[in-house]
């Protein structure tokens, strides 16, 4: 490869970092091939969010999800989460396609995992949380008008349950311990539910492990070498 092949090879990658938050990470010692994904900002669904919110849209991750199963080179997938949460249902799928690949994943914590961020940091393989990062848990609400019939709060019940039953089928917490994480109201000042940092979501059995980059690095490798033997 000469140099200008190199140097338009380093410019695809910072495009596609700045475009989709994604990167190859192939240059280890132990010569894995890791794509990486970040999960930032507001998880964008089927409405478009303003141009000055940051937002991981779903149509772009759920091909790539893809892509990543029915790629031979890929070894692993790493999941990098800064999130305030967003679209439920966009969400969701993000957290089953993650959990139903075949390839080794690994989930890491940052700023924080907030509201539908919750199940996407427990669907990789293994998790970990930096230790100021932070996790809410909270009921489900929606914005703009609701229409106070009982099938409406039977549809909040619905969505509620889905993401408890995923959450506790991924991790260690019970589901009843989850609810009374979502249901506490002595935490949030005008709201209903949880603030979780660091240690406290390994405690509460939601995260694995407290580590930063080379930790979970280091444990995605682990699990790549032990699905080859």
């Amino acid at each position: 490869m000469n140099e200008n092949d190199k140097l338009q090879k380093e410019r695809d990658v910072e495009e596609k970092i700045e475009k989709t938050g994604q990167v190859d990470l192939n240059e280890n010692e132990e010569k894995h091939k890791i794509h990486m994904i970040s999960i930032i900002g507001e998880v964008e669904g089927h409405d478009i969010l303003g141009s000055s919110t940051k937002a991981t849209k779903y149509e772009h991750i759920l091909p790539e999800l893809a892509r990543v199963e029915d790629n031979s080179k890929v070894d692993g997938l790493l999941i990098l989460l800064n999130t305030m949460g967003g679209d439920v249902e966009a969400g969701l799928a993000i957290a089953e396609m993650i959990s139903s690949l075949s390839k080794p994943t690994v989930s890491l914590v940052l700023g924080g995992s907030h509201s539908i961020g919750v199940p996407i940091a427990v669907s990789t393989d293994h998790s970990f949380i930096v230790p100021t990062g932070t996790m809410v848990i909270h009921p489900v609400r929606l914005n703009g008008m609701v229409i106070g019939v009982a099938q409406t709060f039977d549809y909040f019940k619905q969505i509620q349950d889905r993401i408890c039953h995923f959450v506790t089928g991924h991790c260690s917490i019970s589901e009843k311990r989850f609810l009374e994480l979502m249901m506490e109201t002595k935490v949030l000042t005008k709201d209903v539910g949880s603030i979780l940092v660091g240690k406290e979501a390994v405690k509460e059995g939601i995260i694995d492990e407290v580590g930063g980059i080379r930790d979970a690095l280091k444990k995605l490798h682990k699990l790549i070498e032990k699905k080859g033997k």
